[in-house]
């Protein structure tokens, strides 16, 4: 009958470790020898993984050419880090500019960056409310650039039935664009709304798996079947009745 426990201290079993029939017996853990090897191989970990630029700047006196090498590509693994972090975070706000400042900030934008601009009036209640939207979505989206400008500053005797309007731009050209209310999305427009929109010309990536409105669309064209089956049904039921 073999041991319920390999690793028990008795004859018989150093008998079968001899003959090789078991293995080793296991040495027990000491638990201040394993602190101690945590200890070695976190110390071997050089001092300026751990440091931001600014204290690697100060602290290079303290290193030998090896390690200054080392630093000099660490420095420049962490700078490039930095620079991509910078530029996806790069706008993350909804800024207002002018008309003069149209050319430099919408159509010369910098290069494969999408530009969001709304022109509006702030007398009429939807470009407010697209002006509160845009504004979350800035900030959820640092990566794209959001612009607002009142339409009179660039563009002369713009009709009030074209607001509010939006243009989505990149690399100098119109990729999208929504003019007057209906377009954008209606007086009740809900911000997940705007956000399908924009995402279907390409100018976000957005999180959302399916269009917002895709139900209230579906009962509107229920519905609007519907009515028509019933009117066919009438039309046809007035038809016989003449007939008799």
């Amino acid at each position: 009958m073999w041991p319920q426990d390999p690793n028990e201290d008795t004859e018989w079993n150093e008998i079968l470790r001899d003959f090789g029939i078991l293995p080793p017996k296991e040495e027990p853990k000491d638990e201040i020898e394993e602190m101690v090897l945590h200890l070695q191989k976190e110390a071997m970990v050089k001092p300026y993984e751990k440091m931001t630029l600014a204290q690697l700047k100060e602290a290079e006196d303290e290193f030998d050419d090896e390690d200054m090498r080392a630093i000099e590509t660490y420095r420049e693994k962490r700078l490039q880090e930095w620079k991509a972090l910078k530029k996806k975070q790069k706008f993350g706000e909804l800024r207002e500019i002018s008309g003069n400042q149209y050319v430099n900030e919408v159509t010369n934008a910098d290069k494969d960056v999408w530009v969001i601009i709304h022109l509006y009036r702030s007398s009429i209640p939807t470009c407010l409310l697209v002006n509160q939207h845009l504004s979350l979505l800035a900030r959820k989206f640092p990566e794209t650039k959001f612009v607002k400008a009142i339409v009179n500053s660039c563009i002369q005797h713009y009709h009030d039935n074209c607001l509010p309007t939006i243009f989505v731009y990149k690399n100098g050209q119109i990729e999208g664009k929504f003019i007057g209310i209906i377009e954008c999305g209606g007086i009740n427009l809900k911000l997940e709304e705007l956000e399908w929109k924009l995402a279907e010309v390409g100018a976000i990536q957005t999180d959302l798996e399916e269009n917002p409105k895709k139900g209230i669309v579906d009962v509107m064209v229920s519905s609007i079947r519907n009515t028509s089956i019933y009117d066919d049904t009438n039309n046809s039921s007035s038809d016989n009745d003449d007939t008799k």
